[in-house]
């Protein structure tokens, strides 16, 4: 008993230690600039991704230390590494240029009817429907395109570091609010949708039309906010995406996705479609770009090694939320999501009996609300991450910077889960 409080107390210890090690990764990143005898190290250490991973590492080897390798192993094999798998390979999926192309195309057509000029247009649907779009090819699939479109439409032009940062935010928050439409594109949803019995008509009733007022509003405030700046961008050019793309390519690649999101909860059946889908794409390499398996394995072992570390944390973090009024548990929900995992936090609150209704709608209407806020609050965010930070100075997002910038959308969507 004694051995094991001490294992909980140094996977908690640990566990904060990630999280100040995720808001100091810029200061080993200026080491790998300043030593070049350890460069490697530091430069390792100042990956975001890696983080989690780093210190999930430390907690498996003082497991196995205080009391033997079988239990590290037996505690390794107890964790759920579905979520991470999924992403990484929704992520690759969904980076694909057929698949992006036709988002694209869509997007492109519906910003020819939009009453606005085409560069706010493109940016409002990049912030507003790509994000709902993840309602149904999930928020991982969301994220990643439209960090993506983003990344080419506007990162890769002169914006000013306060632009990035502010859509980055709104981007983040959105795709977080976005995806609970439906009961299976979310995480935070996702881990209590059945065992709470929420259908598709409950979401889209209950949760669902609020979260598309907040992401439209979202967006609207960020495209006003920065009109000037959006309307001194160059034309957009021609790019390779622009080119015709083949049906038949199209179709085959939608479906692989869509098979991938029906057996989300199936890594030996969704694994085994994505080594088809490698093999499809290497045979057809001539309408791919390079495939996102690096971006895809940095995001998946950042989040196996936030679940790692969450493993441990049930014995703190349940109590909280079984002693929290409605309006309390919301916010506290919010502000534990900054340093937690949202899926991983409505996990535990699901293992808490005798939850009222209220309080399972203000626990999740929390969780996802500050699923912006940190790259670790939302599963989907360490994706969004890998292919934005190039864009930044010294390629890092600082993590203050995103916290500021995701405080005024997640108010707005505070604002509508509350009160209406």
């Amino acid at each position: 008993m004694v051995k094991e409080q001490l294992l909980q107390y140094i996977g908690a210890g640990l566990f904060f230690m990630a999280v100040l090690h995720t808001f100091s990764t810029k200061y080993f990143l200026n080491l790998a600039h300043r030593s070049t005898r350890h460069a490697g190290l530091w430069h390792l250490l100042g990956e975001v991704e890696v983080v989690f991973g780093f210190w999930a590492l430390l907690l498996v080897c003082a497991i196995g230390l205080l009391s033997d390798q079988h239990k590290a192993i037996d505690y390794l094999e107890a964790q759920n590494f579905t979520e991470p798998l999924f992403v990484f390979v929704i992520l690759v999926m969904a980076g694909t240029r057929p698949v992006l192309w036709t988002v694209q195309e869509f997007v492109s057509r519906v910003a020819n009817i939009l009453p606005f000029s085409r560069q706010l247009s493109l940016y409002l649907l990049c912030l507003t429907l790509v994000p709902l779009l993840g309602s149904l090819i999930t928020e991982p699939a969301a994220m990643t395109l439209g960090a993506l479109m983003l990344r080419e439409r506007f990162y890769k032009k002169a914006i000013s570091t306060r632009m990035k940062y502010l859509t980055l935010g709104v981007l983040f928050v959105n795709v977080s609010i976005g995806g609970v439409l439906t009961p299976f594109a979310a995480p935070p949803v996702l881990m209590v949708a059945e065992k709470w019995g929420w259908d598709i008509a409950f979401m889209s009733s209950t949760f669902g039309w609020k979260a598309a007022l907040a992401v439209l509003m979202n967006g609207l405030i960020a495209t006003l906010w920065f009109k000037r700046e959006l309307l001194r961008l160059p034309a957009e050019e021609e790019t390779e995406t622009s080119t015709k793309m083949p049906v038949p390519i199209i179709a085959i690649h939608i479906l692989f996705l869509a098979l991938t999101v029906l057996y989300a909860h199936y890594p030996v059946v969704f694994l085994g479609l994505f080594l088809f889908f490698l093999g499809f794409t290497e045979a057809y390499e001539r309408y791919q770009d390079r495939l996102m398996l690096r971006e895809g394995l940095l995001v998946a072992f950042f989040l196996a090694g936030l679940v790692v570390l969450g493993g441990m944390q049930q014995w703190w973090l349940q109590p909280i939320l079984a002693g929290l009024n409605d309006i309390v548990l919301f916010f506290g929900a919010m502000s534990l999501t900054a340093i937690t995992d949202n899926a991983a936090l409505t996990y535990l609150g699901s293992l808490v009996s005798g939850l009222s209704d209220s309080a399972k709608y203000a626990l999740v209407a929390g969780a996802v609300t500050g699923g912006g806020l940190t790259v670790i609050a939302n599963a989907p965010n360490p994706a969004g991450y890998a292919i934005l930070k190039e864009c930044f100075d010294e390629s890092a997002i600082s993590p203050l910077g995103l916290f500021l910038s995701a405080l005024i959308p997640s108010a707005v969507a505070a604002f509508f889960f509350l009160v209406f």
